[in-house]
């Protein structure tokens, strides 16, 4: 097989032939079609998030077929379509466990990072964590589902049923994708971008925003809630800013610069702050099933795989709409 690693942190990943994997117990193998680029893949690359120690393969928006299963796997089977997100094991017994919130595992493992990713032509996963696909639908178009479009989910969700006026902060992957489901829900959107990012304030428009503009700019009228995406601590005052009495800002990221300091004004009132932290597989069942019925459209960008390095740095540098997807 053949896929990108990352060697080291800071560095480039490099093209690398390593041998077929093997499925273990309750893992499968699969013959990637598409992974797509997250921000969370830069985090890994930038050391952002902490080195795990050795090489690795990131990518953990994985789409393709399973052509090898491992022993006690009973529910798939081979040539099956399937989706490998983020979240790739939990020890199933720890308190958060218990309790029917495994994206806060004591014992995790993670997909791209602690264990390797999709950045390749095939990759292994456990059965646990693989959601079968439907057939009819594009790999690439697929691929941004399972994260951008989860987190997405997950955080739409903690930002509140009752929430009719969303600010989303940040417009890239995953706010493309769920603006679509908040605006299917009757609910009005606002996003907000980079300064001066009229090209993104316009594609945002073209979705059905009811307002778009820069991060540095007020909203027409005061949000409900805010789901920040973008990885920049000085969005956090700006939305509760933005966000009536008792609004929520949700903060979507798994890593965020420094966050400055702030006025306790922004935060009385019973505004709420609050985090998002991985998925559980419900989320992925609730939300897969979903998006067929909104008819979630994602906007990519397709690189071939020996090109991650740039589409990795086009994402850091925002060159793209939507979201960026590595095809083998």
């Amino acid at each position: 097989m053949h896929a990108m690693r990352l060697n080291a942190p800071h560095t480039a990943l490099q093209w690398t032939v390593l041998p077929d994997p093997a499925p273990g117990p309750g893992q499968i193998r699969v013959k990637v079609g598409a992974c797509g680029v997250c921000r969370t893949d830069l985090h890994v690359v930038d050391a952002d998030l902490p080195f795990p120690g050795h090489p690795l393969t990131p990518g953990h928006e994985i789409v393709g077929r399973i052509d090898a299963l491992g022993a006690n796997v009973t529910d798939l089977h081979i040539g099956q379509r399937v989706g490998i997100p983020w979240l790739g094991h939990t020890c199933g017994h720890c308190h958060y466990c218990d309790t029917g919130r495994e994206n806060l595992c004591d014992h995790p493992l993670f997909t791209g990072y602690t264990r390797d990713g999709g950045y390749a032509t095939m990759a292994v996963a456990d059965a646990h964590f693989a959601f079968p696909l439907p057939d009819g639908t594009d790999d690439v178009t697929m691929a941004p589902l399972l994260c951008a479009g989860l987190i997405g989910w997950r955080s739409l969700v903690i930002a509140g049923k009752d929430a009719q006026s969303i600010g989303l902060y940040g417009f890239g992957a995953a706010a493309h994708i769920i603006a679509q489901v908040a605006l299917w829900q009757g609910r009005r959107v606002y996003a907000f971008t980079r300064p001066g990012d009229t090209k993104t304030q316009d594609f945002a428009r073209d979705l059905g925003a009811t307002w778009a503009g820069g991060s540095d700019e007020a909203p027409p009228e005061q949000l409900d809630a805010a789901i920040i995406f973008a990885p920049v601590g000085a969005l956090v005052p700006a939305a509760l800013k933005a966000v009536h009495k008792a609004g929520r800002v949700v903060c979507a990221g798994i890593h965020m610069s420094e966050i400055p300091a702030f006025s306790y004004d922004l935060l009385w009132e019973e505004r709420q702050l609050v985090s998002v932290a991985n998925l559980t597989r419900q989320d992925g069942i609730d939300f897969l099933e979903l998006a067929p019925r909104v008819g979630v459209r994602t906007k990519t960008t397709p690189y071939p795989l020996r090109d991650a390095n740039r589409a990795l740095d086009d994402l850091r540098h925002g060159r793209f709409e939507g979201a960026a997807v590595l095809v083998p």
